[in-house]
């Protein structure tokens, strides 16, 4: 038997002012889609924020539905207009933003499973990795480098 080790980076930023000015713009255009969030059910509202390698940005926000679980991610929201209007066009950075309306949310808040899974087969299918940083509403932003960091054993296609 053997052990394997798997370990994840994490760079974290104090305060979104401390990022980049191209990634705190980004981060911006999620905030503006979080503010557009309908999450009437749980009141938890993501928004997304994806650049793609031509300047392209595309946002997008949770929708839910009283047919739960048929409402969707910010950040699926987002990847698959990107996948639909840009087959070709790789995506380069991806800034998320979450925040609730029952109480406060100030540490960074990652993609769900599902959500790592869809931007685990962009990733895949663009063979290159997509900078993905995120927030609560305020206080610390996290980046990863890649999606692996954050599902170092992914799921994809060459296993079937």
């Amino acid at each position: 038997m053997k052990e394997l080790k798997i370990e994840s980076t994490l760079f974290i930023f104090d305060t979104i002012e401390e990022l980049p000015k191209d990634v705190m713009s980004l981060m911006k255009k999620a905030f503006e889609a979080r503010d557009k969030a309908y999450a009437p059910y749980s009141n938890f509202h993501v928004g997304a924020a994806i650049l793609l390698e031509n300047g392209e940005i595309i946002t997008g926000n949770n929708q839910e539905n009283a047919s739960y679980p048929s409402g969707l991610c910010a950040e699926r929201t987002a990847i698959y207009y990107a996948g639909s209007q840009y087959p070709e066009v790789k995506i380069v950075k991806m800034a998320i933003s979450a925040t609730s309306k029952n109480k406060p949310t100030s540490t960074p808040i990652p993609p769900c499973g599902a959500c790592r899974q869809a931007i685990a087969e962009y990733e895949i299918k663009q063979k290159t990795p997509i900078e993905i940083y995120f927030m609560g509403e305020s206080g610390h932003v996290a980046k990863s480098n890649s999606l692996t960091n954050l599902l170092p054993l992914v799921f994809d296609k060459y296993l079937l």
